[in-house]
């Protein structure tokens, strides 16, 4: 079931891209392009990274086995939408000047936070081939929990960003916390039983 479905969630997935591409090239991306593709590829990243994480629920509680198998795809999607937002700032906000971007990795921790957060995304997707699975053993599963935490600093960089209007990252912190919390109590009534 899951083959076929495969190319047609990788397309799906592949359209926010496109949109963005489609209006960057018409000029259409509002008064602030940098701005807009800065916000909505960190979006997207937001999403893919939710995605990512309900599959597990998703496959327990409804008894979906074939689900499991898109996990690696849709979360090497949240890897490059990150890549594409964090690319984004550094090319269309700070111009590829390394010194700036040091300066603000530094000087502002929101986006330190941003950056640890992609620095754990960024050591998931370069470890997620079958190789590399081979390669570690146990330690790939130990490795790629620090979704969990990718996740609670993306959460902490959102509502950073936000500062005044924070319904946003109320909304994906909610998720997160459902998400995360169907995990510990699994967790905590599979010791008990």
């Amino acid at each position: 079931m899951v083959r076929p479905i495969k190319p047609v969630i990788f397309l799906l997935a592949l359209i926010p891209f496109l949109y963005l591409l489609i209006k960057a090239l018409q000029n259409d991306l509002g008064p602030d392009p940098a701005q807009a593709l800065s916000i909505e590829t960190g979006e997207w990243t937001l999403r893919f990274l939710f995605l990512t994480l309900a599959i597990t629920p998703l496959r327990q509680t409804f008894g979906i086995v074939e689900i499991a198998r898109l996990r690696r795809m849709i979360g090497l999607f949240t890897f490059f939408y990150a890549t594409i937002h964090l690319v984004s700032w550094m090319a269309f906000i700070l111009g590829f000047r390394w010194f700036a971007i040091a300066e603000e990795l530094i000087d502002r921790p929101y986006i330190t936070i941003g950056f640890a957060a992609y620095i754990i995304l960024f050591s998931l997707g370069v470890t997620s081939t079958n190789s590399m699975v081979r390669r570690l053993g146990r330690n790939w599963k130990r490795l790629h929990k620090l979704i969990y935490l990718a996740s609670v600093l993306a959460i902490i960089h959102l509502l950073w960003i936000l500062r005044t209007d924070i319904t946003e990252a109320v909304i994906y912190g909610t998720l997160l916390i459902i998400l995360l919390g169907y995990r510990v109590l699994r967790k905590l009534k599979s010791k008990l039983v």
